[in-house]
């Protein structure tokens, strides 16, 4: 599925066209992958839609790959031709700069996205450097492996980033494919904490209820009890105002989105400093995700075992799997079975 120009998905319901491209030929130290799967993301809707847009069109969105290698180039040797393997955002780094050399190459101004910047995984392959390639534990099928390598992954890096000690309390904002696999991993290295979720829709805080949330409410809602960390997964401003107040003094809110909608001047003037932000209390951003992220998350999710909570799709529904999820349709996490 090709992305051919960015559009407004209020007024184009189809943005994604079915075309025949050339197979892909591996490069010195590339992998070809046949694709067996694709998790289906909100940062699609931002390419889309021209919030993260393409720097080139047209171009194969998609960054939560599954698949086997079928072809290397000179130089790829680690994993063997058959190799279930998975790629992820993170398509490429420098390798040389001070935050590569430091192990933050999600910060690296060379930074390359999967189905952003290079063609991505939602086609039959796909062309992926063999660093940037993880093996995929057996004991997840593709559709469940699918979702780990971003929403699982990013979820991962959320959680590491506010700084949680076992017995503190955490909200989770916003409750779809990362914050369902956060509250899972939670649970199980924090097994102390009570988790609590923030969210508009009745059906999402019931999903987070079944999951084990020991409370949901909505948005605006006073949690019970305040909070060491919040981890925010909304595109808008109006959850960071009405989080920061759930936070306890010296709490840590945590924003795991790639973009927020324009800021509502009337948020902006609900934002008060003693109730939001006096207490040293803490609001980090989450920017892209390192490849130890994934390697971390992975191992992880096979020792709990996470099972996310799939919704499939062929590859030809790509456009309604999409707009159901701009249009909230959620539980879980939606991927796309290509072969």
């Amino acid at each position: 599925m090709v992305l051919h120009q960015v559009v407004s998905l209020d007024r184009e319901e189809n943005p994604l066209r079915l075309a025949e491209l050339p197979d892909p030929v591996p490069s010195r130290g590339e992998l070809v992958v046949q694709v067996s799967t694709c998790g289906v993301c909100h940062t699609e809707l931002d390419e889309i839609e021209g919030r993260t847009p393409p720097p080139r069109l047209p171009v194969v969105p998609g960054h939560q790959v599954v698949g086997r290698v079928v072809a290397a180039g000179p130089g790829a040797k680690e994993l063997p031709i058959g190799t279930r393997v998975g790629v992820a955002w993170i398509f490429s780094a420098c390798g040389t700069c001070a935050f590569c050399n430091s192990g933050r190459e999600n910060l690296c101004s060379a930074f390359r996205a999967t189905g952003r910047d290079t063609d991505g995984g939602y086609a039959e392959f796909m062309v992926v450097r063999e660093a940037f390639a993880y093996p995929v534990p057996a004991l997840l099928t593709d559709a469940e492996a699918a979702p780990l390598l971003c929403a699982g992954a990013v979820g991962y890096r959320s959680l590491m980033l506010a700084g949680l000690h076992d017995g503190e309390h955490l909200g989770l904002t916003g409750f779809g494919a990362s914050a369902h696999l956060v509250l899972q991993m939670a649970r199980h290295r924090y097994p102390r904490s009570k988790i609590m979720v923030f969210a508009r829709s009745a059906a999402e805080r019931a999903f987070a209820l079944e999951l084990g949330a020991a409370w949901a409410g909505d948005t605006e809602e006073a949690a019970p009890v305040k909070l060491r960390s919040i981890i925010d997964t909304t595109p808008v401003w109006k959850p960071v105002v009405h989080g920061l107040r759930n936070l306890e003094p010296g709490g840590r809110l945590v924003i795991n989105a790639i973009r927020k909608e324009s800021l509502d001047q009337e948020e902006l003037l609900r934002l008060d400093y003693a109730p939001h932000l006096w207490m040293e209390k803490e609001v980090k951003s989450v920017a892209n995700i390192a490849r130890s992220d994934v390697r971390e998350f992975l191992a992880l999710a096979a020792e709990i075992p996470i099972r996310p909570v799939v919704v499939e799709y062929p590859l030809e529904e790509a456009n309604r799997a999409l707009m159901e999820l701009k249009r909230r349709r959620i539980r879980g996490a939606k991927v796309l079975r290509i072969s």
